[in-house]
């Protein structure tokens, strides 16, 4: 969206002007950086960074905020430009509180100048680093957690060029700092994957190892280094133009980096930090020995759920996630995943039940005020499903539970994958496996069955215990079956 003509931006000298309440707890430029984050996205803006603003305004601390975007130019470009300042409007159906938020001591380019990114990872000042770059970026299969390096990670792992991919660049950091012994580091994944904290060490430990690392570094890192896992939580669609026609509705400057997010947030962060840390739990998060309980809560009933919202509602050509909870039948659907699937898949964080949590998850999704996309959450599906639906099938069936309301998730992808919605419009199909999933289903007989058979083989997305049930293919071939014979809506209301 291009400035108004005459309307000021969002910078430093714009402070002063907005209104008191939506004014930065922390000035930009007056914090020193300790944190180090990779992936500059909305949703980072909108959770860790208010999340650490607070912590410095309640308690201090040199825990500013490096932003360092992989490849997205056009973010720095806009946040340096607005002295590293943006906002966050928390949108509800009653209203809307926008507040600009500076603990965005300073914003990098990864893309264009590596090196320094490399040099930043490994100065002493830094002491934390998170990241939220999505499951794919990790090059991890997302069934066993084990090392997939493209092209680009194994001449990062080989060569000395210029780091160009995200575990490229945090092992190049990891060998500078400890060359440099240039003190304790904790690395913080805030992305969703199950046990995030011990797939970023695997992945850390995998790369060095691929890399010849010599035992003296990898004890530096046994020795130097956590890996706190976490569980992050709240819904931060994609800006838009109205995004930010909204946001400078509240400020009365212009800010072309605002983002909209629901009210509800949280993140539970195991405390496992050798350097020190901000102090977020003075800012609301849950600090615990065990992120566990609560990761699989949240990748099964509010991921799950949204996926299964996302995948239905896209193909009954729903545009927006609450659009999606509109359809008939699809609550008491996704009512029933909750209750019969999600909650007896696994044990809850004490005290948590499982579904009142998905209440809650149900009455977020129906916000009219987040419009979050369909085709959005339907992303990636091939990184995501192992982990929000997959494994609840998987322990249903080590169990001896049935997975019904799961397999309707997975036929939905499958349905999903192959391309049209119900009306006949093009669906498009985002996902690093693209080409994979399309060549299986070109290849496969064109049935019900033959889609399932194609799309439970793929070994790098479903668990072999999931491809070899003959239940669970039944389950998803019946499903399957009706989507393509009645559609979504037809489907939801005939569901048993």
């Amino acid at each position: 969206m291009a400035v108004t003509v005459g309307a000021s931006r969002l910078g430093l000298g714009a402070v002063r002007r907005l209104p008191a309440e939506a004014r930065p707890l922390v000035r930009p430029g007056t914090v020193p950086a300790g944190v180090v984050h990779l992936g500059l996205g909305a949703f980072h803006r909108a959770h860790q960074a208010v999340y650490t603003e607070q912590a410095i305004g309640l308690a201090g601390g040199d825990w500013g905020i490096i932003g360092v975007a992989p490849r997205n130019a056009a973010i720095v470009a806009t946040l340096a430009a607005q002295d590293n300042l943006f906002s966050v409007s928390t949108l509800s159906a009653a209203d809307q509180r926008t507040r600009v938020v500076g603990s965005l001591a300073g914003v990098r380019l990864a893309a264009a100048d590596p090196r320094a990114v490399v040099a930043l990872l490994a100065d002493p000042a830094i002491r934390v680093v998170t990241l939220t770059v999505t499951e794919k970026a990790y090059q991890l299969d997302p069934a066993a957690g084990t090392l997939r390096p493209d092209t680009d990670l194994v001449a990062d792992l080989t060569t000395d060029r210029p780091p160009v991919t995200v575990p490229g660049l945090l092992v190049r950091g990891l060998l500078a700092r400890a060359a440099a012994d240039a003190g304790p580091i904790a690395l913080v994944s805030c992305d969703n994957l199950p046990a995030n904290g011990r797939r970023l060490r695997g992945l850390v430990t995998q790369s060095l190892a691929y890399a010849g690392t010599s035992q003296q570094v990898l004890d530096w890192v046994e020795g130097q280094v956590g890996f706190p896992g976490t569980m992050v939580d709240r819904i931060v669609p994609a800006s838009t133009p109205e995004t930010l026609a909204a946001a400078r509705r509240a400020l009365g400057v212009e800010d072309l980096a605002a983002v909209a997010a629901e009210p509800y947030t949280q993140w539970v962060i195991e405390d496992d930090f050798p350097g020190g840390r901000p102090a977020w739990d003075r800012a609301g998060a849950v600090l615990c020995a065990d992120a566990g309980p609560w990761e699989r809560l949240k990748l099964r009933a509010l991921n799950g759920v949204h996926s299964a919202a996302a995948y239905l509602g896209a193909l009954a050509g729903c545009e927006t996630i609450a659009d999606a909870l509109a359809l008939p039948h699809l609550d008491t659907v996704l009512r029933r995943l909750i209750a019969d699937d999600v909650a007896a898949s696994f044990t809850p964080p004490d005290g948590v039940d499982v579904v009142g949590y998905g209440e809650q998850v149900l009455e977020r999704f129906g916000n009219p005020a987040i419009r979050h996309r369909t085709l959005q959450v339907a992303m990636d599906g091939s990184q995501k499903l192992p982990q929000r639906i997959l494994h609840t099938v998987a322990d249903l069936r080590a169990a001896g539970r049935p997975a019904r309301w799961a397999a309707l998730v997975v036929a939905a992808w499958i349905r999903f994958a192959q391309g049209s919605a119900d009306d006949g419009r093009s669906l498009p199909l985002d996902d690093p496996l693209a080409e994979r999933i399309r060549a299986v289903l070109a290849a496969a007989p064109r049935t019900p069955a033959g889609a399932v058979d194609a799309m439970l083989g793929l070994d790098e997305v479903v668990p072999p215990e999931v491809a070899a049930d003959a239940q669970v293919r039944a389950d998803v071939i019946g499903w399957l079956t009706d989507l393509h014979q009645h559609g979504v809506r037809a489907t939801l209301a005939g569901a048993r």
